[in-house]
């Protein structure tokens, strides 16, 4: 079992950037997929972004390819989100999920443990 801890979440101005951080608490940390899914007020929860265990590969919803970053420490048990050139539209909670299993890393469903979650908005 693993608990995730999301930080990083605020206030930005259109174009600005943000780097979320989620901690992870246990050994195993390196054992886990990881992702960051986001969901707006009144939508449903989206993938946003996914990484392999050894951060070798990574995956992206298309409205975010090009301006976020996941990557992963799996040595201080975090992983992160570099987000750049907000939008307005890029606000939302973000979630951070470990998954055991790199079946649909793309789907929420497919992921274990969640954390509790970081708002981040994106005024105009």
């Amino acid at each position: 079992q693993v608990q995730l801890v999301e930080s990083g979440g605020g206030l930005v101005q259109t174009g600005g950037s943000l780097r979320l951080s989620c901690a992870a608490s246990g050994r195993t940390f390196s054992t886990y997929y990881m992702g960051w899914f986001r969901q707006a007020p009144g939508k449903e929860r989206e993938f946003a972004a996914a990484i392999t265990k050894g951060g070798v590969s990574t995956w992206y919803a298309d409205s975010v390819k090009g301006r976020f970053t996941i990557s992963r420490d799996n040595a201080k048990n975090t992983v992160y989100l570099q987000m750049n050139s907000l939008k307005p539209e890029d606000t939302a909670v973000y979630y951070c999920a470990a998954a055991t299993t790199a079946s649909d890393l793309l789907t929420w469903a497919r992921y274990d443990y969640w954390g509790q979650g970081t708002q981040v908005t994106v005024s105009s």
